[in-house]
């Protein structure tokens, strides 16, 4: 049976909710705050840890995005005899260290392959991605997390992104204003990344759908 939540708590389930589906990640407390018009990120977190206790979402404690729903089927909106089907494990490689002029799922970057469950990611992931740096720190991604991503060419602003800058690939916050793209990141020690749509040296490889972290590194 379904906990019972207030008006208030379902507000807040939809929110979580929409963020995952249009970013790849639950909104931050602040973020919470601002939507529904708390006065301070205190009452937001106080709703987030009443619909823990229901079990309704798991709280990761120490990352501002911390935020996972507990989903049964129904609520994701498929068919509880087809779920099953739906929840197989998935074989996804871990790529490395991407080389020069490469693309990412060349066999020479695949470190090892995790079996997952899918119902972790807001979107069937294709690759996990080894994420180096502190550059999106403050969107709960951190040095050595496993970023799952599907593969896209394309992004919406706002998205978290896996792109390509001539040899480099870097996961960044997406914003595309003309002909300029700015990739952003979630760390106030680090510059935004400022690139010409137009050019050869810039694309979009995936989109983050979700993160993998305990005991995988």
């Amino acid at each position: 049976m379904l906990p019972k939540l207030t008006a208030r708590q379902q507000q807040i389930v939809d929110l979580i909710e929409h963020s995952i589906r249009t970013s790849g990640f639950p909104p931050t407390r602040a973020e919470i705050a601002q939507a529904l018009g708390f006065k301070s990120v205190n009452a937001a977190e106080d709703h987030l840890q009443a619909l823990a206790r229901k079990g309704v979402i798991e709280l990761s404690p120490g990352t501002s995005r911390g935020i996972r729903l507990k989903s049964t089927p129904e609520q994701l909106g498929f068919p509880s005899e087809g779920f099953a089907q739906l929840t197989l494990p998935l074989a996804l490689p871990l790529i490395g260290r991407v080389a020069a002029g490469s693309p990412i799922l060349a066999a020479e970057h695949v470190e090892a392959q995790y079996s997952v469950d899918p119902a972790l990611f807001s979107a069937r992931p294709d690759y996990l991605l080894k994420v180096r740096g502190m550059s999106m720190r403050d969107a709960g991604i951190v040095d050595g997390d496993l970023l799952a991503v599907q593969r896209r060419a394309e992004a919406r602003n706002g998205q978290i992104i896996v792109a390509r800058l001539g040899d480099e690939v870097t996961v960044k916050r997406y914003r595309k204003r003309g002909h300029t793209i700015e990739l952003l990141p979630e760390n106030p020690d680090f510059d935004t990344i400022e690139v010409d749509s137009r050019s050869d040296e810039f694309s979009v490889e995936g989109l983050a759908v979700g993160l993998l972290r305990v005991g995988m590194h």
